[in-house]
């Protein structure tokens, strides 16, 4: 059982777009790939965040021409966690080579210089072992920051150095290959 309790907002909840096409994702997955949005910064209540959620879909949709929003999940200043592709949907937030076999959870935000608010670090780490135990995400997992898989400065210097505490987390340094 997760030890933090996370209020997940669906899809209708927070307004989303019907994607335009979807894959379903094969459980459970191996990876857990952690990220921050970058733009927009930090988002700290429901009605804020939801706008932000539904910004990050438009960018993606819109700009880099996805099937829906890249995210798995996203979460918010405050901790609520929003669901974007949700756990059966394969992911565009990785790449190629990720996105099928992982869960990508964005933690809305620029953490660059700076930690997430300790609601949202809350969140997003028990929106893991919620996975776990729903089957979606194996037992032994490993749990990689976004600049792990790609050439990236995602999720941010400070927030990087945070995530690389937690537990099931692999050094892995990115490389072309």
């Amino acid at each position: 059982m997760a030890e933090f309790e996370i209020t997940i907002i669906s899809r209708a909840e927070w307004g989303a777009r019907p994607p335009k096409s979807r894959v379903n994702m094969t459980s459970p997955v191996p990876y857990v790939i952690i990220h921050h949005s970058y733009e927009p910064d930090v988002c700290l209540n429901r009605s804020q965040c939801e706008k932000y959620v539904r910004g990050i879909q438009n960018f993606h949709m819109d700009t880099r021409g996805w099937d829906d929003i890249g995210y798995n999940f996203l979460v918010g200043g405050n901790g609520d966690v929003f669901e974007g592709r949700g756990w059966d949907v394969v992911g565009a937030q990785a790449g190629p080579d990720w996105n099928s076999c992982s869960i990508g959870i964005c933690l809305i935000g620029n953490f660059t210089n700076k930690l997430p608010p300790k609601e949202a670090i809350a969140a997003g780490k028990a929106l893991i072992p919620l996975g776990v135990e729903k089957k979606k995400v194996v037992t032994n997992y490993t749990l990689y920051g976004h600049r792990q898989v790609r050439p990236t400065e995602c999720p941010g210097n400070d927030f990087f150095k945070l995530v690389t505490q937690w537990d099931h987390w692999k050094p892995r340094n990115y490389t072309t290959e």
